[in-house]
């Protein structure tokens, strides 16, 4: 906490406190206020919250000189539901001031609530479980590529066929008399010869099994010995790659791009209920073929909404064709967990983001009309502008290496980065 207030006088200073912040200009100069953060140490834990609202909370108290004091809540969606409540119920019954909670800025939602300049533009990512280890069958080939494989067919093939054409050359010469030829029944008689012996010297040379020249003439065992030097250097190539391939384990992710989903339809999207994904893709109708698709699937699958994060995250076990969708510092914190509880990497994150630009993410949420919206609006553009926001994941989200992913912008449909 000490760092945290380090760093909040640092902003103040960076930003400039203005005087006017302490006249009637400001509404919130000596006020104490009511505060939803889902995050609270006071609420249920599983609920879904913007992880820096904590310190972004403890910013706007000391840039804007106001109290507060924390409400506490066990509703994780936005909206009412049925009778269900939801936390936008609390700032319509005057039970809160303001909510710190990640609000997508939708034209229905401006009617009848506030909200602060967006904070968050960027993407969605896909996070599925890291499937078991499958067998290399295809190492035995993966080594070279296929211009030297019939390379290699071909040498084969011409290596047999001058063996063979000069061990019928010498065989033939040395049944042949120097005057005549031998003539049975008026007919010469051509030599027999074993061809057997080729295919077994150059094959087993191949596969280094020594075996012995099938003539000592000279002119075949030169033709024997380049091959020999040829299948030495191949088969040390080979050999040396193949360990490579062999040692690799194989974890094939159920989809390689976000695009997959479309012809995987098998696999199974988890979103939290009353999210962003499931506002953008379940209540609307999506122009593009994924968007379609991504509806088709939440729609279709009994458990693809989930009430709470950690209950999705639940139903990524290995072996299962599950899929959650959601901003990529939630889906980070969930691998970051994982990790901590079990020293093993269980998730992994799509290396395609979907990316847009239309969805818009306001930080805090407040009453219709509230004569705070602009304080708080101007506060928070100049955190923004500070940059210390960014700067603020490093020390709340340190992720293990060799969990991370390596990042990839895949331009698709509206999303969101937390």
């Amino acid at each position: 906490m000490a760092s945290n207030f380090i760093a909040i006088i640092l902003i103040i200073w960076t930003v400039g406190y203005s005087s006017s912040t302490h006249n009637s200009h400001n509404p919130l100069n000596g006020q104490h206020l009511r505060v939803i953060w889902p995050l609270w140490k006071g609420n249920p834990k599983g609920l879904a919250g913007p992880l820096k609202g904590g310190v972004v909370l403890d910013y706007l108290a000391a840039r804007l000189n106001f109290t507060y004091e924390m409400v506490r809540v066990t509703e994780n969606s936005l909206e009412p539901a049925g009778k269900e409540k939801g936390l936008f119920n609390y700032l319509w019954n005057q039970e809160s001031d303001f909510l710190l909670q990640d609000v997508m800025q939708t034209y229905q939602r401006n009617r009848y609530i506030d909200m602060s300049v967006p904070w968050i533009f960027g993407s969605f990512s896909l996070l599925m479980p890291v499937q078991d280890d499958t067998a290399n069958v295809n190492a035995v080939i993966k080594p070279f590529q296929w211009p030297v494989w019939l390379g290699l067919v071909i040498s084969i093939v011409c290596v047999i066929f001058v063996l063979n054409l000069l061990q019928r050359y010498f065989t033939y010469r040395s049944l042949k008399p120097e005057t005549s030829s031998i003539e049975i029944g008026n007919q010469n008689s051509a030599p027999i010869v074993n061809t057997g012996n080729q295919y077994l010297y150059v094959f087993g040379n191949l596969l280094s099994q020594g075996v012995p020249s099938p003539s000592h003439r000279l002119s075949f065992r030169l033709v024997a010995a380049v091959w020999s030097l040829a299948a030495f250097i191949f088969v040390q190539a080979y050999t040396s790659t193949l360990i490579t391939y062999v040692v690799t384990p194989i974890n094939h992710p159920l989809v390689k791009s976000a695009y997959d989903l479309v012809e995987k339809t098998d696999v199974n999207v988890l979103v939290r209920k009353g999210g962003v994904i499931d506002t953008i893709f379940s209540n609307t109708e999506a122009s593009q073929l994924l968007g379609r698709t991504l509806r088709s699937r939440i729609n279709s699958f009994s458990k693809s909404r989930c009430s709470f994060a950690s209950d999705c995250i639940d139903l990524l076990t290995p072996g299962s064709r599950n899929i959650f969708i959601d901003a990529p510092a939630y889906l980070m914190d969930a691998i970051r967990e994982d990790f901590n509880k079990t020293r093993k990497c269980n998730l992994q994150l799509l290396k395609d983001n979907i990316n847009g630009n239309s969805v818009q993410i306001s930080l805090i949420a407040l009453p219709k009309n509230s004569k705070f919206t602009k304080a708080i609006s101007k506060a928070m553009l100049e955190l923004m502008q500070s940059g210390i926001v960014d700067h603020w994941d490093l020390w709340f989200r340190p992720m293990p290496l060799q969990c991370l992913p390596i990042s990839k912008v895949f331009t698709a449909n509206p999303s969101v980065k937390k």
